[in-house]
């Protein structure tokens, strides 16, 4: 009967976290800026707000966010998107505090963070929270 228990327990913790990774996938944050940017992310940056797209080789939903940034970006002034392959560059997601991929970074041209989504990122969500810093 012991076993019966723990295996319930086990289930019921498993199942507490994938929601909470549920809950919180493409979710909006905003952090405190960063001193400097590393160089890799420095070049990307673009007039008006780049959107910075922080993926490895074999993410799939970094497929998935690829495509809603690049459409959201097209479609939008001011707006551009940009991939950075950290598969090979931890240092750069250390320096970011980068824990997930796909994770994106809302950047103006001087470096400054407005936003940052870790996961799939939710469109019109993202296009409302960035229609401040649009011209």
């Amino acid at each position: 009967m012991t076993g019966v228990w723990a295996l319930l327990g086990a289930l019921a913790v498993a199942g507490a976290i994938g929601v909470l990774l549920k809950v919180r996938e493409g979710r909006i944050s905003r952090r405190a800026a960063s001193a400097d940017l590393p160089a890799p992310v420095r070049d990307l940056l673009a007039p008006g707000v780049t959107l910075v797209q922080l993926s490895t080789t074999f993410c799939a939903p970094c497929r998935h966010a690829k495509v809603i940034l690049r459409d959201l970006a097209d479609r939008t002034d001011g707006l551009t998107h940009a991939e950075l392959d950290v598969t090979n560059l931890p240092d750069v997601a250390t320096k970011l505090g980068v824990m997930r991929t796909p994770t994106t970074l809302a950047l103006t041209a001087d470096g400054t963070e407005v936003l940052r989504v870790g996961g799939v990122p939710k469109r019109d969500s993202l296009i409302e929270a960035l229609r401040p810093h649009l011209p």
